[in-house]
């Protein structure tokens, strides 16, 4: 029972943060006039409220979570939010209601696949309401959660990693997500300052801005970016990466530490997959003939890989005529993702440089005697033997049931759909790196099936598998795994 009363506490408090910070959208429905979407916002953070006061009532108690406790908090709390966070879209938007909680998932992820065909047609407050649930699920709704609350002690720091989170900018958890939240304030101001200043309109710079930064991919315009014009098509471009990068890298180059921040092992893979994959996907779009000429390859290739690699979803280009071999390109950069204690998502870059050194260190030992031993090296970082063997095998854990559920996936789309094998692969990979790339297969008649199935993908990539895998057993065991 007192397993029981932690978890119930500590969801109700990320529910009553959520519930407060939703009323804020009701100045965006007040300021366009659209007051008969108020009374829908209202319902939502009521519900947000109602909720998380009786779970706060029942869970009572002084006790700190352990890990298990805040994985299951991390499940629950993301799959309640996202649930009650569709009342506006069935009520406003008047879709059904597994559209209704596809696209709240999607924007809460940050992944972007939409259910709504033009969003360009959307109210105001709807427009917003997508752009306001991905700008706060970029950074995470436990994270705002200690921002409010402000609770001090280990089991603070013990939510925060169970949002896939493990990087502490302070000694103190709090001061340590009150700095990522002024960061991604100060980042978000300067991007719409940006693209306002270029020429996007300033209700358009203001979502995409949000979205943006936030990786998450949503749009106000019918075709993403594509009718924008190429300069703000390139200013893009650092926003996503901006994105895609650590906020503690981010600290030291805002503390004027440009050597530290060039140093970042996740920064500097991700610098190089970005030259490397634009490259790379330019040449195959000239020789499939998608382009004629190398400007306007690299123009389209390089956005989309950014976007891709970033997890932000940003679209120029149609990419359901590009080759299967591009297809599959932007599938492993999506797969990649961005760097942890980042806003992207993916398996992450810090164990794609895990993994690389595995290997490398795997090799190596083959080729030395058998009782020599060799620094075990990795972002500056000098690894004891047991301390590298440890870290590569959970970063092979968690790789392998990723890639476990996304052949699920991909099985699951071929079955309910008619979509080609790199389609349904690009698909299941947008939808599990929360990225929001589409070859068209997401789409609001599509199967039910087929959306419950993304859904649970768009879920278990944004809190990385074993967080739900330790809800789901609790459910089985009824209760009893701790």
């Amino acid at each position: 029972m007192k397993n029981l009363k932690i978890v119930l506490r500590d969801t109700g408090a990320v529910l009553i943060a959520v519930g407060v910070i939703t009323l804020f959208v009701n100045f965006i429905s007040v300021a366009f006039r659209e007051f008969e979407a108020v009374k829908w916002i209202v319902l939502t953070s009521l519900t947000f409220l109602f909720i998380g006061d009786i779970f706060r009532g029942i869970g009572r108690c002084s006790d700190e979570p352990k890990i298990r406790h805040a994985m299951i908090t991390a499940a629950l709390s993301w799959l309640i939010i996202s649930l009650v966070s569709s009342i506006p879209f069935y009520y406003i938007t008047k879709l059904d209601f597994l559209s209704a909680f596809f696209e709240s998932v999607a924007g809460w992820t940050g992944t972007g696949l939409t259910m709504i065909a033009e969003p360009s047609k959307l109210t105001h407050t709807i427009q917003f309401w997508r752009s306001f649930i991905q700008w706060i699920g970029g950074v995470g709704v436990i994270v705002l959660t200690l921002v409010v609350l402000a609770r001090p002690g280990a089991g603070s720091f013990t939510l925060y990693r169970s949002e896939a989170r493990e990087e502490k900018i302070h000694p103190s958890i709090i001061s340590t997500v009150k700095t990522i939240w002024w960061i991604f304030l100060l980042y978000t101001a300067i991007a719409i300052i940006v693209l306002f200043i270029s020429g996007m309109p300033w209700w358009e710079a203001i979502n995409h801005a949000m979205t943006g930064l936030a990786t998450g991919g949503f749009s106000i315009t019918d075709d993403s970016m594509a009718s924008y014009a190429t300069s703000i098509q390139i200013l893009l471009l650092p926003l996503m990466i901006a994105g895609a990068i650590a906020f503690s890298t981010h600290y030291e180059l805002l503390k004027g530490r440009i050597k530290n921040f060039l140093k970042d092992g996740q920064t500097q893979a991700l610098l190089f997959l970005v030259f490397a994959g634009s490259l790379l996907l330019t040449y195959f779009n000239m020789n499939d003939g998608i382009y004629n000429n190398f400007l306007a390859s690299f123009k389209f290739s390089a956005f989309q890989f950014v976007s891709a690699l970033t997890c932000t979803g940003f679209a120029t280009a149609n990419i359901t005529i590009w080759s299967g071999e591009a297809k599959i390109l932007l599938s492993l950069a999506m797969v990649a993702g961005g760097a942890a204690g980042s806003t992207a998502g993916g398996i992450k870059l810090f164990r794609v440089i895990l993994l690389t050194k595995g290997v490398g260190w795997k090799i190596r030992r083959i080729f030395l005697p058998a009782k020599s031993t060799f620094p075990h090296k990795i972002a500056g970082r000098v690894l004891g033997r047991e301390q590298a063997i440890e870290e590569l095998s959970d970063a092979a854990v968690v790789s392998f049931l990723w890639v476990i559920l996304l052949l699920i996936g991909i099985f699951v789309i071929l079955h309910t759909t008619h979509a080609s094998l790199e389609n349904a692969i690009f698909e299941v990979c947008s939808a599990q790196g929360n990225v929001g790339l589409s070859t068209g297969i997401t789409a609001i008649d599509m199967d039910p099936i087929a959306k419950f199935m993304l859904i649970l993908n768009m879920w278990v990539g944004r809190l990385e598998i074993i967080p739900i895998l330790v809800l789901l057993r609790a459910i089985i065991k009824g209760g009893k795994i701790f």
